[in-house]
């Protein structure tokens, strides 16, 4: 899939009914759409832009267990992460590749190299056999290979695996599977409202200046940053999660700075920055600010660009280039006074009979986000089809074969 494309529902001027109406053609409506059209349902995909164009796109295209997670102890969420990072290099081998971690540790860092060691061997623990290798030391008479990295205050380099991946073509391979397995797209498709009754939900959407609507079973709000501005439009409106939108700022550079990643901290706060290579040059990135607007408006700051170039600077002195590009995507999480790091990863749920919101969820873990939001989804379906055949004495709902969830970890993408 190269870009925007449309299968048009038939052309019978009354609505098509499907199980299911996704919105949001990112990672996570995608992922949920491709679990449903596997495990038996009839799906629609609703995109108003292009797949995997909003956040999706704007990731540090990492596929990892998330060793920064392990600070404020989310290890249930590095669990599953590892586990779906193997899955994903199985799956989609020719996208998904590991590469080498390079992790400095300054005398003025956050956590003494002892502690970041003890973190390496949880996280090495966590992954499991035959996931990826372990970790080492690098020894201080081949610090001289790590691309002029400034060994001032340097007492230790740690040295791990992870995985990088292109997020755009990721989420494009999802929305193909999907389609290959009977799921309607409809891109670009503007979503309108929808209105529920009896059955679902009556939904309508635009298709360039032309009105259309579709009606479902269950709808899925996968909207991301777009969620709660989707909720709005829904009749009842439906139930909401308050969260902060945290933009996350990445700049690029067209000349190399490695092949290696490094994974570093900033001196100015301690966050954790990637450099990373990225289509023959280096990525950087990445920042977290709060951002309150229009999620179609987000944009990189002055004072970010400022930031992130100050952390290349102080750790790579000799790479004293200038992006040629950067860009900001948004992190759904939590609503809290905290500091946006401090905030669990975790992925939550908005839920009533027939609908379902998905709040947060990370790239690596899209596939096990869309297995939760299906099991809701078809235990929904399933009590809702019990009570239908007690109701009804000669009748019979779809067997129960329909509710079991399709295994997408052996499905190439």
């Amino acid at each position: 899939m190269t870009g925007a494309r449309m299968n048009k529902p038939d052309s019978d001027p009354a609505p098509k009914t499907y199980d299911l109406c996704v919105i949001g053609g990112g990672i996570q409506g995608a992922g949920v759409a491709q679990a449903a059209a596997i495990s038996g349902l009839s799906v629609a995909l609703i995109e108003k832009s292009d797949w995997g164009a909003g956040t999706s796109s704007k990731s540090s295209k990492l596929i990892h267990g998330g060793l920064r997670y392990l600070q404020t102890l989310q290890i249930g969420l590095v669990y599953e992460s590892l586990r779906e990072r193997r899955i994903l290099m199985d799956i989609a081998d020719d996208i998904v590749k590991p590469n080498w971690f390079y992790l400095p540790v300054y005398k003025t860092d956050r956590f003494a190299a002892w502690q970041v060691r003890i973190g390496l061997i949880l996280y090495r623990i966590l992954a499991g056999r035959k996931n990826l290798a372990g970790f080492k030391q690098l020894p201080r008479e081949q610090w001289h290979q790590l691309e002029g990295l400034n060994i001032s205050g340097l007492e230790s380099v740690f040295v791990y695996q992870d995985a990088q991946t292109d997020d755009q073509a990721l989420t494009r391979r999802v929305v193909a599977s999907a389609e290959q397995h009977g799921a309607i797209l409809l891109c670009p498709a503007k979503f309108l409202t929808a209105e529920e009754n009896d059955n679902g939900y009556l939904v309508s959407f635009a298709i360039e200046d032309k009105i259309s609507s579709l009606k479902c079973r269950t709808l899925v709000n996968a909207a991301g940053p777009w969620v709660n501005r989707i909720a709005e439009t829904i009749e009842p409106r439906p139930p909401t999660i308050d969260v902060d939108l945290v933009k996350g700022t990445h700049l690029e550079f067209t000349q190399q700075l490695s092949k290696k990643c490094f994974y570093i901290e900033a001196k100015q706060d301690h966050r954790a920055i990637f450099v990373l290579p990225f289509k023959g040059g280096t990525l950087l990135g990445t920042t977290e600010q709060l951002f309150d607007g229009n999620p179609d408006g987000v944009a990189p700051s002055e004072e970010e660009t400022a930031y992130l170039l100050e952390i290349i600077h102080s750790h790579f002195p000799h790479f004293n280039h200038q992006p040629s590009t950067s860009w900001a995507g948004l992190r759904v999480l939590p609503a809290s006074g905290t500091n946006p790091f401090q905030r669990s990863r975790e992925v939550q749920f908005a839920e009533t009979k027939n609908y379902l919101a998905i709040y947060g969820g990370k790239l690596t873990g899209y596939r096990a986000t869309a297995e939760n939001a299906l099991k809701k989804i078809l235990k929904s379906m399933l009590l809702e089809s019990n009570q239908t055949e007690k109701s009804e004495p000669t009748g019979a709902s779809k067997k129960n074969d329909l509710y079991r969830i399709g295994d997408t970890s052996k499905v190439k993408i």
